[in-house]
């Protein structure tokens, strides 16, 4: 079974970036445009990680993470948080809501499939915990 990495960004062009990068490395990729579907999407599909956009119209990507962090059904799921809000403040933001990583844009799509690989090939696709290390770019 592939593993299923759901990507919660609103810029179609970023959306499209991640799902080509990773669907060449054989990822199954599902997509969201904003933080409610995403979190949505979440519950129904139960992706094996989720990469999820900070500045979202509507509900964030900081409001998101911690809404699937506190339900039982999705808290195991690893998040990567993406933003191109990279000050040490904002990092600390988005890693205290539980994500696994925070990735800075623009990053890329080799910095991008390792991290994806370190975080799904560390766990079983059952049970998503692990002890990653956040990864941040600047």
């Amino acid at each position: 079974m592939r593993t299923t990495i759901l990507s919660i960004e609103d810029q179609p062009d970023i959306r499209r970036l991640i799902r080509m990068t990773l669907e060449f490395k054989g990822y199954a990729v599902i997509e969201a445009d904003d933080g409610e579907s995403g979190v949505r999407m979440a519950r129904e599909r139960k992706p094996d990680l989720i990469l999820m956009d900070v500045m979202m119209p509507g509900m964030d990507g900081i409001t998101a993470s911690r809404v699937l962090a506190e339900d039982e059904g999705t808290a195991h799921i690893p998040i990567v948080m993406l933003s191109a809000l990279g000050r040490a403040s904002d990092i600390d933001a988005g890693l205290e809501t539980g994500v696994r990583a925070y990735l800075v844009k623009p990053f890329s799509p080799w910095e991008l499939i390792s991290l994806v690989s370190q975080l799904t090939q560390s766990q079983p696709q059952s049970s998503a915990s692990s002890s990653a290390t956040p990864h941040t770019t600047e």
